[in-house]
């Protein structure tokens, strides 16, 4: 269970970020601000990743991609980079400026929410096919954790449609829909601030939109693209754009369709999307979390990216949290964003990527039956990951 004197000392950081934020004025950070969004925030060079090899420019020996191959949007340049779970980088290929989600459906597309639009990737010969421009004016197309563009994104269960989560600076955000036949924007529904991710119900019926900035999650159904709001606030709204407790990635429960989002390593929220009620569960990794996944059997995979307040909070970790509520802790050498899981769910890796500053350019993989860790080369800065 959750200490009442760890709500205290919450509390006091999360006091002492706002008056940070009040009297640097024009000086925001991480994940805890609003921002104009043009740049990468300073700070933010890679500070590990002179350990782990770059990946290569170019597919030099272009052969069908295996399946298992690990797929990663390169957050600090142009590409996605196809990375061999065993032996590092195979080949990047460029897709668009800051590349943030991804998605790949069955017939072995990507799709890429880029800072210019969503590029189409044919992961089997490592080709783009195309870049789908955004319908909703986001602004110039820049990089860094506040730039405009493509955030979340998902695929429909039958693979006909795309949805992804655009981020407009200074404002609320839009859910654009793409009819994957033809390539185009067909709809465009607003939803909260700073998209984060983007997930579909099993059945298709609904699109569920993780609006960071906002404190919400906006629920969209698939036929009338009608939306409405659900507040998903644990520790409250208090601090708007200063504050650091707000939503960052959510997964749609198996067993049931209910929406998991992980705080703090300490509160899980689970959404009931049809009622907008919410339950809260505890949680033991003490740590700001951002990414995660969860496999069929309901297993959830966290990850924790380090403390806001280094006096209270434990390191970055990688939370295993099996379906009964019980977790097993995995601790991590450095901040972390995203995490996809192998098929014998044996498996899990974890990217370097990170939004905010202490980024590195590789992936963890995480034996869990063992605990035991090791570094992978991959990408720049990556930060979503599919395995394919």
């Amino acid at each position: 269970m959750r200490r009442a004197p760890r709500t205290t000392a919450r509390a006091r950081a999360h006091g002492r970020l706002l008056v940070s934020v009040a009297a640097l004025g024009v000086v925001l950070v991480g994940c805890a601000a609003d921002a104009d969004g043009g740049t990468t925030p300073a700070g933010s060079a890679p500070t590990s990743s002179s350990a782990v090899p770059s990946a290569p420019a170019v597919d030099t020996a272009p052969t069908p991609t295996p399946d298992g191959t690990l797929l990663v949007a390169d957050f600090g340049s142009d590409t996605v980079t196809f990375v061999d779970p065993r032996r590092g980088a195979i080949a990047s290929v460029e897709v668009g400026t800051a590349p943030y989600g991804l998605a790949v459906g069955a017939d072995g597309r990507a799709w890429v929410a880029t800072a210019e639009g969503v590029a189409v990737v044919d992961t089997r010969t490592r080709t783009r096919l195309a870049l789908v421009p955004y319908a909703t004016d986001s602004g110039p197309v820049g990089t860094g954790e506040y730039r405009g563009g493509g955030m979340g994104i998902a695929l429909s269960p039958d693979g006909r449609r795309v949805y992804v989560g655009v981020n407009v600076p200074g404002g609320h955000g839009a859910l654009e829909v793409i009819d994957t036949a033809s390539r185009e924007v067909t709809a465009s529904v607003p939803v909260g601030r700073r998209p984060f991710d983007v997930d579909v119900a099993r059945d298709g019926s609904e699109v569920y939109a993780t609006d960071h900035d906002s404190f919400d999650v906006t629920v969209v159904r698939a036929d009338t693209l009608a939306p409405r709001r659900i507040e998903v606030a644990p520790y409250g709204t208090e601090g708007g754009l200063g504050s650091w407790l707000k939503p960052h990635y959510s997964v749609v429960r198996p067993s049931d369709g209910r929406l998991l989002l992980p705080f703090e390593g300490e509160r899980l929220v689970v959404v009931d999307p049809r009622t907008g009620r919410s339950e809260i569960e505890p949680m033991t990794a003490d740590t700001h979390q951002h990414g995660a996944a969860i496999t069929p059997d309901g297993t959830l995979f966290v990850v924790g990216t380090g403390p806001i307040d280094p006096a209270g909070d434990e390191g970055p970790s990688l939370t295993v949290r099996a379906p009964d509520g019980s977790e097993r802790i995995h601790p991590l050498d450095g901040p972390h964003e995203d995490v996809a899981v192998s098929e014998d769910g044996r498996t899990a890796y974890v990217t370097g990527g990170f939004t905010r500053d202490g980024f590195w350019d590789g992936i963890t993989v995480v034996d869990l039956p063992s605990g035991e860790t090791r570094r992978l080369p991959a990408g720049q800065r990556p930060l979503g990951i599919v395995v394919l």
